[in-house]
């Protein structure tokens, strides 16, 4: 098992829109996908900064996720571009993390 740190970096005058569609839209169509999302977060120093995590049991589910994710036609139709409005897509910080023994997060 593993997790996915993912640190994006919103555009000025944007996070509380990006907010909103992360845990309205984004985060729901990941979760019917199979998706493990174990948190998101907003920067408190930091007004441009978002963060969420997400949870795989192996290198292989996580793949499969992608694909069904990423490759559908709701993402890279509906969902994909709106992330491009509202985000800087170069500035994306992804770190695959485990978790030490007496971690809550399991």
């Amino acid at each position: 098992m593993f997790f996915e740190l993912r640190q994006y970096r919103v555009k000025p005058g944007q996070r509380e829109r990006w907010v909103r569609f992360m845990e309205e839209t984004i985060i729901p169509f990941q979760i019917s996908k199979g998706m493990v999302v174990i948190g998101s977060f907003v920067g408190e120093q930091e007004e441009d900064l978002y963060v969420w995590i997400r949870r795989f049991e192996s290198e292989e589910q996580r793949e499969q996720l992608y694909e069904a994710v990423y490759q559908s036609d709701t993402w890279q139709n509906e969902l994909g571009p709106v992330c491009g409005e509202l985000l800087y897509r170069d500035r994306i910080v992804v770190t695959r993390l485990e978790a030490t023994p007496r971690s809550v997060i399991q």
